[in-house]
């Protein structure tokens, strides 16, 4: 398997605080990565020094092959990222938002005019493509932002808590745009709240206070917790 995120020891503190505590793991090309934890437990943290937005304090990351201490903007260049908070501008039409974050990422014109056609038509959106991103369903939005998250066709996607506040079967839908685009090669990095989620990662890790106490398949930590399910797991480490 080829590595394309490499981490060791890496931390992160803020005064006498501890956000992140000397972390490690891979993940490897192609492989849906669930990074999971209760609220403050430090996976946002975590997921701004590897995007490159936030310093380490300690330790060594490589994303893409590009150091997140020395090569932060290759990093950016190589990645895509959805935000917890939809990332998109309201005030702009689908087909606008598509072209501004097509120039954002460098493409040309004839490759913008290409992938917006393309895009449109594969979440059939064409009847829409002028109106308002801000008047769409949140689910709508979601699936949206992902596919801008690909347009340049980055290595890796990083998604913080995607999924928040859609319904159960836009969530499904949403997941299976993601095992496409881990299909096609693209490594999937993403953080949920919803353990039934986890179930559909290759592999899963869960942090706890600053530290990643448990990572491996749903199915190995289930065995190992003696779990019927990935949320008694988290419940059973959470609560030490």
């Amino acid at each position: 398997m080829e590595p394309v995120i490499v981490v060791e020891n890496l931390t992160k503190t803020f005064g006498d605080f501890t956000a992140v505590d000397a972390i490690s793991f891979t993940v490897n090309k192609g492989e849906i990565f669930g990074f999971l934890g209760a609220n403050g437990a430090g996976k946002t943290t975590a997921i701004k020094m590897l995007i490159g937005i936030s310093r380490p304090t300690s330790g060594s990351a490589k994303v893409a092959d590009f150091d997140v201490f020395k090569e932060t903007e290759d990093i950016k260049r190589n990645i895509g990222y959805m935000s917890q908070k939809f990332a998109l501008y309201d005030d702009l039409t689908v087909k606008e938002n598509i072209t501004f974050f097509g120039g954002i990422y460098g493409l040309s014109r004839d490759i913008i005019k290409q992938k917006t056609q393309e895009l449109l038509k594969e979440l059939d959106l064409e009847t829409i493509a002028n109106q308002l991103v801000g008047s769409l369903p949140l689910g709508w939005k979601q699936k949206i932002s992902f596919s801008v998250a690909l347009l340049h066709n980055p290595k890796i996607v990083f998604l913080d808590e995607p999924t928040g506040g859609v319904d159960p079967i836009t969530r499904r839908q949403f997941w299976e745009m993601i095992y496409k685009a881990a299909n096609q090669g693209t490594t999937i990095f993403v953080t949920t709240h919803y353990m039934d989620e986890a179930e559909y990662c290759d592999r899963v890790s869960i942090m706890v206070n600053g530290k990643i106490v448990a990572l491996d398949t749903p199915k190995n930590l289930k065995q190992h917790f003696k779990s019927e399910n990935m949320n008694e797991v988290f419940l059973k480490l959470a609560r030490g």
